[in-house]
């Protein structure tokens, strides 16, 4: 009976990690969606970044003749440590055995992986535009990094454990209140998702224009499926936040025995959370400007201020009280 509960539990952890290679090209294409219709234009259909990738992916991958071996793996390792850690983050339930593997120190180091070797890869081939976008990239991280682990430290102090499953369970056992040092992280943390994953005011995706690329101008060298798989973990990277932020910070619906009916209501939880947040994204993006790179600093500062308010409240209204 156990070793059937087993079997059943990693099954459904391989099904949650292809779900979500599966589903991170679909909330780019709603969020595209969204702003399209709030600037009353039709816009692509939601298959449209299926396509996209489907097209990559048949073309050849062209190398400059001044690539090294790393600008060749950049695109595997980038997809790969990406892919890994949006797998393991709670999706859908929090029993399973990718769960143990979903520590917040781990999630931060398989992000700083990929974005180590994504900014090497810009810098590998010596163009202008690679070594730019790479320490534009760099500086971004620097900022973010600190902000992102206080925010999702001050979560993980009120459940006692650095392991978002864990957090998790907390929280859904935890009676209903109005925390301000969760408020607080939940502003840096989407400040931070912002900066991140190249979005507008710190990015612009849809662009390639010298003064405002950054995620793109590292990927410029790139073509075929080596493109198609660093455009997919960006999308993965996207997804990431947005369930972080849908499950730790609001964690209804998700499953907390493994069974069908319970993963079934997640799932659909999931998604609706992901729908609002791209709703959200659609609409501050279309509202918002892309800023100065300059004030980029300032933004992610006001990421980190919110961030230690949030664990400074927690040490003071909570853990004082």
């Amino acid at each position: 009976m156990d070793h059937l509960l087993s079997v059943w539990a990693w099954s459904l952890a391989v099904l949650q990690a292809l779900l979500v290679l599966a589903a991170a090209p679909l909330l780019v294409g709603w969020v595209r969606r969204v702003k399209a219709r709030l600037q009353n234009r039709k816009g692509p259909p939601l298959t449209q970044p299926y396509r996209e990738l489907a097209k990559l992916l048949t073309k050849e991958a062209l190398v400059a003749h001044t690539a090294s071996p790393v600008f060749r793996a950049a695109p595997y390792i980038v997809f790969g440590a990406t892919w890994i850690a949006t797998a393991t983050l709670p999706s859908l339930a929090t029993g399973l055995p990718s769960a143990a593997v979903a520590d917040v120190v781990v999630l931060a180091g398989f992000l700083a992986l990929a974005r180590f070797f994504l900014a090497l890869a810009g810098l590998d081939v010596g163009t202008a535009f690679g070594g730019m976008g790479s320490s534009r990239e760099m500086m971004i991280s620097a900022l973010a990094e600190p902000a992102m682990l206080t925010a999702v430290f001050t979560i993980t102090m009120t459940a006692h454990t650095t392991n978002l499953s864990g957090v998790m369970e907390q929280l859904l056992g935890a009676p209903l209140a109005l925390r301000p040092s969760i408020l607080f992280a939940l502003g840096a943390l989407a400040l931070v998702a912002i900066a991140e994953t190249g979005r507008i005011p710190i990015d612009n995706p849809a662009t390639h224009l010298e003064l405002t690329m950054i995620h793109e101008a590292m990927i410029l060298e790139y073509s075929g499926r080596h493109l198609a798989l660093m455009e997919w973990a960006a999308q993965l990277k996207l997804l990431l936040y947005g369930t972080l932020i849908a499950n730790v910070f609001f964690p209804w619906g998700v499953a907390t025995v493994l069974k069908p009916s319970a993963l079934a209501f997640a799932a659909l939880a999931l998604a609706g959370k992901l729908a609002v947040l791209g709703v959200l994204l659609a609409l501050a993006e279309t509202t918002l400007a892309k800023m100065r790179l300059f004030r980029a600093p300032l933004f992610l500062n006001l990421a980190f201020l919110l961030a230690l308010l949030g664990m400074f409240s927690h040490v003071i209204l909570e853990v004082g009280a």
